[in-house]
């Protein structure tokens, strides 16, 4: 997966919490609880990112969670629909994410973990299928994976040395 470096800066961010779980170490004078915050964080124009927070109390979980996605954000082409270019598998770990394009009025058709991502992503209209585990941290970066596998036609066009409209027929 290629990483493009994101101006973040400028960019007016929203995130959402994905899950929050609890975490317990057994150790010699008790249990320690900690907290992990599983956060998605995307401008609605086509960047998006997923990152893992630990922490002992949960606003600081979220705000690593957060800062970690920052981090990880990567870009995706989008068609004239608000939808993906063309379909494609994202694979994380025994997560894979089925991501087909779909026409306008369709509305994002995905389960939640997968969902959000599509939402921050500023994806309008997609259908997506989770294959394989349902893991939420494995969904969200399965389908970060695809997304930011899709290219656009005119990447392609340029790679086969030929033009958008032999591309898209």
């Amino acid at each position: 997966m290629k990483r493009t470096i994101i101006d973040t800066e400028n960019m007016e961010l929203t995130e959402k919490v994905v899950s929050i779980k609890r975490v317990t170490k057994v150790v010699k004078g008790g249990r320690n609880m900690r907290f992990t915050a599983l956060v998605v964080v995307g401008d609605g124009a086509g960047h998006v990112g997923a990152g893992l927070g630990k922490a002992t109390e949960i606003p600081e979980a979220i705000r690593k969670g957060k800062e970690d996605a920052i981090k990880n954000m990567v870009s995706i082409a989008l068609d004239e629909n608000a939808s993906v270019t063309h379909d494609q598998l994202g694979k994380f770990g025994s997560s894979e994410v089925l991501l087909k394009k779909a026409p306008e009025g369709t509305g994002i058709i995905a389960g939640g973990p997968a969902r959000n991502v599509c939402e921050l992503a500023g994806i309008k209209n997609i259908r997506t299928k989770s294959l394989g585990s349902n893991n939420k941290q494995n969904v969200v970066l399965a389908t970060i994976a695809g997304l930011s596998a899709v290219k656009d036609p005119e990447e392609v066009a340029k790679k086969r040395g030929k033009s958008v409209e032999e591309i898209l027929a």
